[in-house]
């Protein structure tokens, strides 16, 4: 049977999937909302299904048996990291390729507590915190006071702790305390949230890290055993609430100082990394997530079980037998069974690249999503500049209101880290987007504060 990729979800990603699956000769299917009828996804695809929510499973696998489909991609966000969706996907009576690893890693690596405990069994720092839920607010008192005199005797000053759900994310409903005294009505307050909003009280408690880089590493695995990094990325400039704004590759700067031998750091979290996957037998692409400290120390943060938003830039320097590497493709292959024919030593990497994610927000006022219609959207075409966009640039373009108010990527390649930054600030200085707010204002965008936080890339920063 022919294959054929049903792609669950909207926006740059699907057009990046269906862009790939044009590749690799693959047919596919989009899907949209009512919301998105107008988004470039659904304008340039030759086979599309309206569904009612990009989340309806019951909606996604209808139209994947409707059209016969042989595989599922869900991107990134939505049900990419539902292990209940991807089990459904290859155990069901019409079983499916689920183009992602496999749903037990999902399980296994989206639950924070578990990955947590697995890491530090095989030897992977992590954050100093507790590894079990509490409940227990006089429990509570005497985890934190011992992690308090653990951190004194590691030389750490005046720490704070994070109360933090075991359920959720997206840093919601994480208190920090500065001493014991601030400990139980924090802890009540925090438990009583997250009974609320996760119907999990699970409470865990973790050592604040005060000044810190963001680094994650990108792994590809394959159903046959085959491991393979394709280096770092720093994705340290981010929104108040822990959204990446600014992304750049490698991970660390190759042309600066520090006060720890980073190189050394590098290889570390890159090995940590490929250590666990082996140990799940991880079968696709995924992000493992890092905290570095100015002193070196790195911590295993999470693992991100899908493709990321910034894929592309770890892409851009990337070159297999010299030939630059596409993730997506990648993924796809992997999925249907190839191998990947290639091995570390044949990857090589060269060059910089930053993305620029463009939003439609008030950073001023808390990173405030806006909504409102882009009337104009112009950009100068550039040899080393790419923009993954969803915005139509031929007509005007109504934001939804149901999705975060992304509005492209800019994805671009410098030979170096300062050449890198002075064509991403001369594109941030040539782009125009022009449009009004439901309410006749000028719509507003993150355009300043990417000008503004440019400078601050691989700076140490803090939480």
């Amino acid at each position: 049977m022919k294959e054929r990729i049903l792609i669950a979800n909207r926006g740059e990603i699907a057009l990046r999937i269906m862009e790939a699956c044009k590749d690799l000769g693959i047919e596919y299917v989009v899907v949209y909302t009512k919301e998105d009828q107008d988004s470039l996804h659904v304008k340039l695809a030759e086979k599309k299904y309206r569904i009612s929510d990009y989340r309806d499973m019951n909606d996604l696998l209808a139209v994947a048996d409707e059209v016969k489909c042989t595989a599922i991609h869900p991107g990134y966000g939505f049900l990419s990291e539902n292990y209940r969706f991807a089990r459904r996907v290859v155990k069901r009576e019409r079983s499916l390729i689920f183009i992602g690893p496999s749903w037990e890693a999902i399980r296994d690596l989206g639950n924070k507590l578990f990955l947590k405990k697995l890491a530090k069994n095989l030897g992977i720092p992590v954050i100093p915190g507790t590894t079990e839920p509490i409940y227990n607010e006089i429990e509570a008192e005497l985890k934190a006071e011992e992690l308090y005199e653990n951190l004194n005797s590691q030389g750490i000053n005046n720490p704070s702790l994070l109360i933090k759900p075991v359920a959720g994310g997206g840093g919601m409903g994480i208190a920090e305390v500065k001493d014991l005294e601030e400990l139980r009505p924090t802890f009540r307050k925090i438990r009583a949230y997250a009974k609320r909003l996760f119907g999990d009280e699970g409470i865990i408690i973790e050592a604040k890290i005060p000044l810190l880089q963001h680094v994650e590493v990108q792994i590809l695995g394959s159903k046959h055993g085959e491991y393979v990094h394709f280096g770092t990325r720093n994705c340290t400039i981010q929104s108040l609430s822990k959204q990446k704004r600014i992304e750049i590759a490698p991970g660390f700067n190759y042309e600066s100082k520090y006060t720890f031998n980073f190189k050394e750091v590098e290889q570390n979290i890159i090995n940590y990394s490929l250590k666990l996957a082996k140990y799940l037998n991880y079968d696709n692409a995924g992000t493992w997530e890092w905290l570095i400290t100015p002193e070196g120390k790195y911590y295993l943060m999470e693992v991100n079980t899908r493709i990321q938003v910034e894929n592309e830039i770890s892409a851009k320097i990337s070159f297999v037998k010299n030939k630059q590497i596409n993730l997506i493709k990648e993924q796809i292959r992997i999925a249907f069974g190839e191998k990947l024919g290639y091995s570390q030593k044949d990857i090589k990497f060269k060059g910089t690249s930053i993305e620029l994610r463009l939003v439609a927000e008030d950073t001023k006022r808390g990173f405030h999503p806006l909504s409102g219609t882009i009337t104009k959207f112009r950009w100068t075409p550039q040899s080393w500049l790419t923009v993954r966009t969803h915005v139509p640039q031929d007509k005007p373009y109504t934001i939804p209101t149901q999705f975060d108010p992304n509005l492209a990527l800019a994805i671009i390649c410098g030979n170096n880290f300062e050449e890198a930054k002075k064509k991403s600030l001369e594109f941030l200085n040539d782009v125009i987007i022009e449009g009004y707010t439901p309410k006749g204002e000028k719509l507003i965008t993150n355009i300043e504060f990417l000008k503004e936080k440019i400078n601050e890339l691989y700076k140490f920063i803090e939480t």
